[in-house]
């Protein structure tokens, strides 16, 4: 079963450490029968832990544990308990996973891919991440970052450039080539909700032409390989909410495609 959405499907964004770690090890994969035989694509991860703001709870799936004396009932069939009762939530940190383009005699880093999450665009995670992101660019790295979520503060991730109004979309991709001197040079793939992902070029060393990756038959393959079709119910809402005209849009592709069943 497809997806009815000719791009990215929005209904995917609920499941998406699944779709994200499913994304990064294909388009590893496709990067390294395209790559030059002197360079090398590898996945690697990171350990994050959110901090307790918004929407925290939802992201981190934590474990609440209740610790208090015994609930034995009383012959009165009232519970007897001390306060206050404690509750402590264990937050597991969260495995970021993301790409990077290495030359295999040295391993010097060339590029690196990251497909964007949440924690990525808001809060600590935005600041750490436009920290590491500066710091990679300094050190002369290619950063490629793939926007396919709709939480979080996409516009403040794109700073200090700000993005036309002709070109806002549903989700982007966007290419940051290293500093050179006060210049930071960006390309952005604008990526509406009623289109295929368009492929993106990814820079590799100066004297590299780029490699395109072509992130649409990424996103089909992990929607029929994690059998999406059986489990997303597009008669309910989707989360996050879609809005305005991106909610009409998903409505007529809903449609039309309950029309080809």
């Amino acid at each position: 079963m497809k997806s009815p959405f000719p791009g990215m499907d929005p209904y995917l964004e609920k499941h998406w450490p699944d779709v994200h770690g499913s994304v990064v090890a294909m388009a590893r994969g496709a990067l390294n029968e395209m790559l030059p035989e002197d360079l090398i694509a590898r996945s690697e991860e990171r350990l994050e832990i959110e901090s307790p703001d918004w929407e925290t709870l939802h992201v981190i799936r934590p474990d609440v544990r209740v610790y208090g004396p015994s609930t034995d009932l009383p012959s009165s069939g009232q519970a007897v308990l001390d306060v206050p009762i404690e509750l402590i939530v264990d937050a597991a940190p969260i495995k970021q996973r993301f790409i990077r383009i290495l030359q295999a005699d040295d391993e010097r880093l060339l590029t690196v891919i990251e497909l964007i999450s949440p924690s990525n665009k808001r809060g600590q995670g935005l600041e750490k991440y436009l920290q590491n992101r500066s710091e990679l660019l300094e050190a002369g790295v290619n950063v490629v970052e793939v926007d396919l979520v709709r939480r979080g503060n996409w516009s403040a991730l794109l700073r200090p450039h700000v993005c036309p109004l002709d070109a806002i979309t549903t989700y982007r991709t966007t290419v940051r080539y290293p500093h050179d001197g006060s210049r930071q040079r960006v390309s952005l793939y604008p990526m509406p909700l009623d289109r295929p992902l368009p492929p993106v070029a990814i820079p590799l060393r100066p004297s590299d032409a780029p490699v395109n990756l072509d992130l649409q038959p990424l996103i089909e393959s992990v929607y029929v390989s994690g059998r999406y079709g059986r489990t997303i119910d597009y008669s309910r809402p989707c989360d996050p909410p879609l809005i305005d005209e991106e909610l009409r849009m998903a409505d007529t592709f809903i449609k039309s495609d309950r029309k080809r069943e």
